[in-house]
């Protein structure tokens, strides 16, 4: 049995585009819910202000933390530039959580506990308890598809690969390469997920309530999800492929010693 250290400093990473109707509140629930974590809010140049009211937040608060990106750059790009930021300043659990108020920052301890005894953790849509909230059916089917589609090219044993609230080990963010990821949007979560399995870590998915968000506007759009669809197909083959050269290997390694 795995023998799991203690967690350490937490790590709370925000991504924001345009969300300053929504990065206050956030924060504050965040901060409410977890005392003891730290909040970087990752800004991609919002112009509608978003970094002046982190910058407000952080003022007040030494566990808030601002960094401010050039400009938009995609959500894979944000977190990538927050985990180095957390693993830099040795933060022992980094955390995946939307600005939106999606992902409910009162359901953090429930992946925190979680990780006492794995290595990520996926609060989850799609496993017995889970949720959401003010979605269309049509939604719905699009994401129960997407992850239906990730388990049968990838083979994995997740139901919620693509849910976007997460919670890491420091071990296992510098574990899966993170410099070699090189997925955005819909996909990043995706590709996370399936190198950290890949790696031989132990990834378990925890029921949450996602609600769509109230304020702002989504960044999903159709031409993100058949990327997505795209690219995990792409490493579907590649996996089997690999799989297949490795097998036939094996058959003509014990064929040539047998004669």
């Amino acid at each position: 049995m795995t023998d799991y250290p203690p967690l350490g400093k937490v790590l709370v990473i925000i991504p924001t585009y345009n969300e300053a109707q929504n990065v206050e509140s956030i924060t504050r629930r965040l901060r409410t819910s977890v005392p003891e974590a730290h909040v970087l809010i990752a800004d991609d140049n919002s112009p509608d202000g978003t970094g002046e009211v982190a910058d407000r937040l952080a003022a007040d608060d030494e566990h808030v933390h601002v960094m401010h990106r050039k400009g938009k750059e995609g959500l894979g790009a944000a977190y990538l530039a927050g985990f180095h930021w957390g693993l830099d300043a040795g933060y022992g659990v980094l955390v995946e959580h939307d600005a939106d108020g999606s992902h409910q920052p009162e359901q953090l301890p429930l992946l925190l506990k979680a990780l006492e005894n794995a290595d990520m953790v996926k609060g989850s849509r799609w496993v017995r308890g889970g949720s959401v909230v003010n979605w269309p059916k049509s939604r719905e089917i699009l994401s129960r598809g997407g992850n239906l589609w990730t388990r049968l090219w990838l083979g994995i044993d997740l139901k919620d690969a693509t849910g976007g609230f997460n919670a890491f080990r420091a071990e296992t963010l510098r574990g899966i390469g993170l410099d070699e990821v090189a997925s955005a949007g819909y996909c990043f979560q995706v590709d996370l997920a399936w190198r950290a399995v890949k790696k031989g870590y132990k990834v378990v998915e925890v029921p949450i309530e996602f609600v769509e968000r109230e304020f702002g506007d989504s960044k999903m759009s159709r031409g993100i999800v058949i990327e997505a669809m795209i690219r995990t197909a792409l490493w579907g083959v590649d996996h089997r492929a690999r799989q297949l050269g490795s097998f036939v290997g094996g058959l003509l390694g014990r064929r040539r010693r047998h004669v």
